[in-house]
């Protein structure tokens, strides 16, 4: 018998304050909630879901790993939430550029002090 990995089906993202990284990823990032508990909530985010919860041990309060959200069109996600108040740690800039596609990335900060990042594939 193989082991096969079909996918990854959740991402856990450790908070110190549930509600305020719900507000977060629900009213500023958009994410479409599908529940929440006092210490959880879950947000679908096309087809992977990602939990928010108070780490249950000391040993799992650490920032997360990097979430690279993917946009139409990194300026204007950039700018609407940069209106919204997020905290972004640079400006939208090129990554790679592969054959004609060029990667575009900008990173930020959550409610929590994880860092993610948008990111754009524009053809050229």
């Amino acid at each position: 018998m193989s082991i096969e990995i079909q996918k990854v089906g959740q991402i856990g993202i450790p908070v110190k304050d549930v509600n305020r990284a719900l507000e977060f990823y629900k009213d500023i990032l958009g994410l479409p909630m599908l529940f929440n508990t006092d210490t959880m909530a879950f947000f679908e985010c096309n087809g992977v879901r990602l939990l928010l919860s108070l780490p249950e041990k000391e040993e799992f309060a650490h920032p997360s790993s990097v979430l690279y959200f993917q946009v139409e069109n990194i300026n204007d996600t950039y700018e609407e939430l940069q209106d919204k108040g997020v905290s972004f740690i640079d400006n939208p800039h090129l990554i790679a550029k592969m054959g004609n596609v060029e990667t575009w990335m900008a990173f930020f900060k959550d409610s929590e002090d994880n860092t993610h990042a948008i990111m754009s594939e524009v053809e050229v």
